[in-house]
């Protein structure tokens, strides 16, 4: 059986197929195309009709190669939704979360909530973008008129298939499903004038959506596909494919954001879990991913589309090279850095008001971003740990990121801990593995894993000798002297 991950990230999208050969998984990568919002009268729109059409244009190809019949799923970001009316009819373009229309609406929520109470109902961390949030500021008569509410994973799906459901690893990022009761929080619904019914009903990973409508869509030639509802959320399916053994490790997905966490079997609520906004969203086979959202390449994404020569990432990596290191110490975790009119003039603008060399050169940008990263995946590591008391011993690097092997070394030395890196396609990867077990192809997600370990390379460096604690003091002391890792993250 051929297996097909449609992985779409908030830069670009792509599918891949997926089959075991000679006891190993491999994958090839069919189609990739560019995704992107668009600013229109002052509001970030999506455009889910440019990824629909990527999508069927896509199986499209996989049937000219010969591939008449496939499994499907779905990844996409978070948090973002689509209003649907009772016809199925999309009532307006998917507003993106980088979008500020919610800027201060968790100051306006946490006035008739306390952040505490959320937190216990819900374990996800503030974030001024959570679906929660967008919801309060929607347009009400959009929001009135809307039969049902989508999260853009689950709404493609209902695309497909013509069945509508809420996926719960996406889900869990609205910060509307109470944790302890595995549903929708009432109480924050009534908040926000939302009904519950107006959500479609929650699913677990490995849910069987049907089958696609090829009648709906004429103009394509397409496969006969069997849709499931994997772990929706690109995180939620990147740990999936995370090559993890034992109890001793984390996990960094790398790519636009850098998510940082474990996975748990309870959610943690306590207090130093609020301060540190740490997040417990809900993961497949009914784990927990207590995580640390940071900024992530989205920093450098945006320094080289500014540059007026045109650096590939690896280029810019050797120019950061050239440049001495931890010149700047830099909070990218500030939500100045989210979606800055020129990232470039941000970070300079930041250093100038710090006090700090303001870095110029394309090597100098680059050498502040992959630092200070690498410092605030550190500080991150050691507060997991104290947060949870579970001794880390590995981090997992995974995702596009996990290519960068100087911004590997660079955090295993300032964590002090081995650093394995890749796979690279961990997403794509974990949502295969997903239909794989979904299927019966597979038998659980251990022997996922295993069969991730020994289809593809993991890159390992050890930690070299640095004074560690006095980068990531200094860096505190320029910071905050009362520092958290707060976060702005998706």
């Amino acid at each position: 059986m051929q297996y097909v991950a449609v992985d779409i990230g908030a830069s670009s999208g792509r599918l891949i197929l997926g089959e075991i050969k000679n006891g190993k998984l491999q994958i090839k990568e069919v189609s990739r195309f560019a995704n992107g919002f668009t600013n229109e009268e002052g509001t970030c729109y999506w455009d889910l009709d440019h990824l629909l059409n990527q999508i069927l244009l896509g199986l499209q190809k996989i049937k000219s190669m010969g591939y008449e019949q496939c499994v499907l799923g779905i990844d996409t970001w978070a948090v973002d939704y689509v209003l649907v009316d009772e016809n199925g009819k999309r009532l307006r373009e998917a507003v993106s979360y980088r979008d500020d229309r919610t800027m201060n609406t968790i100051n306006i929520i946490t006035k008739q909530r306390s952040k505490k109470e959320i937190y216990q109902k819900t374990g996800i961390q503030f974030q001024p973008f959570n679906t929660i949030y967008q919801l309060y500021e929607e347009d009400q008569k959009l929001l009135s008129a809307a039969n049902t509410i989508l999260m853009i994973p689950d709404y493609l799906g209902y695309c497909l298939t013509g069945v509508a459901v809420t996926e719960e690893t996406n889900g869990s990022t609205t910060q509307l499903l109470n944790i302890h009761e595995h549903q929708f929080d009432s109480d924050l619904l009534a908040l926000i004038s939302v009904k519950k019914e107006q959500f479609a009903r929650l699913v677990e990973p490995g849910t069987k959506l049907g089958t696609l409508k090829k009648e709906w869509f004429p103009s394509y030639d397409l496969p006969d596909v069997q849709v499931i509802a994997v772990a929706s959320h690109d995180t939620a399916s990147a740990i999936v494919g995370t090559p993890g053994v034992g109890n001793d490790w984390a996990y960094l997905s790398s790519g636009t954001w850098s998510l940082l966490g474990i996975e748990n079997n309870e959610p943690i609520v306590k207090d130093e879990a609020l301060q540190g906004n740490y997040t417990n969203e809900w993961g497949a086979f009914k784990t927990v991913r207590f995580l640390k959202n940071i900024m992530g390449m989205w920093l450098i994404q945006e320094v080289r589309r500014i540059l007026p020569i045109n650096y590939t990432f690896p280029q810019l990596v050797e120019e950061a090279k050239k440049v001495n290191a931890f010149k700047q110490f830099v909070n990218f975790n500030d939500e100045r850095f989210l979606n800055p009119d020129n990232m470039i003039e941000e970070i300079q603008s930041y250093c100038r008001s710090t006090n700090q060399e303001i870095p110029i050169s394309p090597g100098e940008l680059a050498n502040c971003i992959y630092n200070n990263l690498a410092i605030i995946y550190a500080i991150a590591i050691d507060e997991l740990e104290k947060i949870t008391g579970k001794k880390i011993e590995r981090l997992h690097i995974v995702g596009g990121g996990s290519n960068n092997e100087w911004l590997n070394q660079l955090t295993a030395n300032l964590s002090g801990r081995t650093v394995l890196a890749g796979p690279s396609e961990a997403t794509a990867i974990g949502n295969v593995m997903m239909q794989m077990i979904t299927t019966e192809e597979v038998t659980d997600l251990f022997a996922a894993r295993n069969l991730i370990r020994h289809s593809f390379q993991i890159h390992v460096y050890q930690p070299e000798a640095i004074n560690r604690m006095a980068i990531i003091n200094q860096y505190k002391e320029v910071v905050n002297s009362d520092y958290t890792t707060s976060s702005t993250s998706l």
